[in-house]
């Protein structure tokens, strides 16, 4: 029971066995906060599982805005995916070097823009080296692809909608940042920032859903969400410092079967650097028995 996985994360040994299919596309959305000293393009210059195309979460984004890889317009993001040579019929599987870090952002992303067949690499390029699995240099070139969107507009949070549900205590609001920042004991990494979480909010730190990459299993899941104070059967916003680790809280939730969930794109690079959105400093309130 306690090994039972998410049918949204696939293992090595089966990714490693469908390499070369042609409906296969496989992405390296590596991204890393300074703090961590990894530098995302040199490390897939390097060296990336076969067929891998680098998909930077920064570059494929809303540029209009002053907030760090915002969701792009439906048509910005299937013009630049079909260059990619993706459509959304591939099965598409998402990796980045820690595991369980980035790309939960980009496989909640395909899903919302309509891709059905999108799934997370268990254990990422770390595991995969650590497994003495295949790597290459070489830079793959699909032929262009026509990208058919079907965007999911409910699964997506923005500041006006975010304050009334704050106001309101509408739906629950799980933060993956770390417990220090959600408790305002430590800074934020972004300057201008204030510290704190949003009023209600339980934090739920983006590190808890694994180890060592690999995702926990459902049961596993369940008793953290449950813990945090989460109650699976009422519906949940996501949010962390800018859209990217609230992801691997969306993809624990869909893993079992909460598909009533939002992601608050802004997150706390929107409302942390506000004026006018409150604060709450301290940690969460005590789970109710």
């Amino acid at each position: 029971m306690s090994e039972i996985k998410s049918r949204f994360v696939v293992a090595a040994d089966w990714l490693q066995a469908e390499l070369g299919k042609p409906d296969l596309r496989v992405l390296d959305a590596s991204f890393y906060l300074p703090a961590q000293k990894r530098d995302a393009d040199a490390e897939y210059a390097a060296g990336h599982i076969p067929g891998a195309i680098r998909f930077d979460q920064d570059k494929i984004a809303d540029h209009s805005s002053n907030l760090p890889h915002t969701i792009p317009s439906p048509d910005y993001f299937a013009a630049e995916v079909g260059k990619l040579g993706i459509s959304e019929n591939d099965r598409i599987v998402v990796y980045d070097g820690i595991g369980m870090f980035a790309s939960p952002r980009v496989w909640w992303l395909f899903r919302v823009m309509g891709a059905k067949n999108v799934f997370v690499l268990d254990g990422g390029l770390d595991g995969w080296k650590a497994e003495g699995r295949p790597l290459e240099t070489e830079v793959p070139h699909y032929v262009p692809a026509t990208f058919t969107t079907n965007y999911d507009a409910s699964r997506v949070v923005y500041l006006d909608q975010m304050r009334d549900i704050v106001s309101s205590a509408a739906l629950q609001i799980a933060d993956a940042r770390s417990a220090g920042r959600f408790a305002a004991t430590e800074p934020e990494p972004r300057a201008g920032m204030r510290s704190g979480h949003m009023p209600g909010a339980r934090s739920l730190p983006s590190g808890v859903f694994a180890n060592q990459g690999r995702f926990k299993s459902l049961p596993e899941l369940k008793q953290t969400i449950e813990d945090a104070g989460i109650d699976l059967s009422k519906p949940v916003v996501t949010s962390c410092g800018s859209g990217i680790t609230a992801a691997i809280i969306t993809l624990a939730l869909e893993s079992l079967g909460h598909t009533d969930n939002k992601l608050y794109d802004g997150s706390w690079s929107e409302w942390g650097s506000r004026e006018d959105t409150p604060v709450v400093t301290g940690p969460p309130e005590p789970v109710k028995a």
